[in-house]
């Protein structure tokens, strides 16, 4: 599918060097000005209001991954994550907003009709519409086993279920969920669906109490026959899980990878900064080896981290079936890498760093989050594995075919 001649997930589009350096440095003195007041604003309310959505959506930051055609700046997924790098030396709820509704439309638009990009795309795109992702089940996981379901009475669904660790799930307009037809089982029988937010038999219970990115909320839902018009369906039914995980999670993934870039980088400017204006026994810190040492190596951990997300972001914009294994060993290596520089950093300003009055300790706090968002390491493990012994029974059925000998893989398991 294809819209405004490039593809539908806006892999065709780009803007000029030129353009992309004039909006890196609108990003960077947001970020470093407005975005840095909004964070104390943030940290002291526990609350996002209203007001800084507004200031996103009307300096142009929430609708500049998406293509022209439908509303957005048009940058390609490089481009946009040398933005989202940016973003991510914010506070923690500022890079949840501008990475959840500049990619919602990714698993939207592939599978929209022309009405449904007119009432739910393109004013998501805009920041006029807030589209909350809703797939995690507080008894399940996040794919084939999940067990909200629906029932088909004419041009209506029943949707009867609970989700949980909703992002925005409590301030949307909408919520992106994810249900299976009544009876069904596997992925065939999945069904994504746009579920007004205030649509009747829905408990929403807020769950914004958590550790870090301060500000966000989260909801936990319950369902009980609530009504969804069939032309609130995205795709056919059966198409719940390719929408869920085919055009969002694997950009998502890379996304959430340099964010961790960003937040790293926040870190190491903190200790840096700290290190050279500290001092100790009429030395500054930055002078001692084992301090000087221990930033040499978050320096190139954050290059690394960054040089394997780009890849990955290259490699998703240029089509390449690499991509799905590559966003998770990105998101691997990136939260890890997040988790060694943030101790890190924390540690270069001793106990002071563990004070609220000192930046380092909300990008702590806020660093651990990214250790779940998108799937564990556990599950980006599980991907690049199953990926790895694809390739490798891909390469000796292969090599046995080149060979003009039976493929091993697919020799009985027994030999007597």
């Amino acid at each position: 599918m294809s819209v405004t001649g490039i593809t539908a997930d806006g892999r065709g589009s780009s803007v000029s060097d030129t353009r992309y350096r004039e909006l890196l440095s609108a990003v960077t003195s947001w970020v470093e000005g407005p975005g840095e007041e909004w964070a104390g604003r943030i940290e002291a309310t526990g609350q996002v209001p209203d007001s800084l959505w507004k200031e996103l959506r009307e300096a142009g930051f929430l609708s500049l991954a998406a293509p022209v055609g439908l509303g957005g700046q048009g940058l390609s997924f490089v481009q946009w994550m040398g933005l989202m790098e940016v973003f991510s030396r914010s506070h923690a709820s500022v890079r949840m907003i501008v990475h959840v509704v500049n990619g919602t439309w990714r698993a939207m638009n592939p599978h929209a009709d022309e009405q449904q990009r007119e009432k739910f795309v393109r004013p998501s795109v805009a920041g006029e519409l807030i589209v909350a992702f809703t797939l995690t089940e507080p008894g399940n996981g996040t794919g084939a086993d999940i067990t909200s379901s629906v029932r088909r009475d004419g041009d209506t669904y029943y949707l009867t279920g609970r989700k949980h660790l909703i992002t925005f799930g409590v301030r949307c307009d909408y919520w992106l969920l994810f249900a299976r037809i009544e009876g069904s089982s596997g992925s065939d029988g999945t069904v994504a669906l746009l579920v007004d937010r205030h649509a009747p038999g829905v408990v929403v219970e807020n769950t914004s109490e958590t550790l870090g990115v301060h500000g966000t909320d989260h909801a936990s839902l319950t369902f009980t026959d609530t009504p969804v018009p069939v032309s609130h369906r995205l795709g056919a039914e059966g198409d719940g899980l390719a929408v869920a995980l085919g055009g969002f999670l694997t950009p998502s993934r890379i996304s959430v990878a340099m964010s961790c870039v960003g937040l790293a980088g926040r870190a190491q400017q903190l200790a840096v900064a700290y290190a050279l204006e500290r001092t100790t026994f009429g030395k500054p810190l930055a002078s001692r080896q084992a301090i000087a040492f221990s930033l040499a190596e978050n320096e190139a951990d954050i290059a690394a981290a960054r040089a394997l997300t780009l890849q990955a972001a290259e490699d998703w914009q240029k089509g390449s079936g690499a991509a799905p294994a590559l966003s998770s060993m990105a998101k691997l290596t990136a939260v890890d890498m997040l988790t060694r520089v943030t101790d890190k950093a924390l540690q270069v300003h001793g106990g002071i760093g563990y004070w609220k009055s000192m930046p380092i300790e909300r990008v702590y706090r806020d660093a651990r989050a990214q250790r779940f968002e998108e799937g564990t390491n556990e599950i980006q493990k599980t991907v690049i594995a199953r990926d790895l012994f694809r390739r490798a029974s891909a390469g000796a059925a292969e090599a046995a075919a080149a060979a003009d000998v039976p493929d091993p893989a697919a020799a009985p398991e027994s030999l007597g």
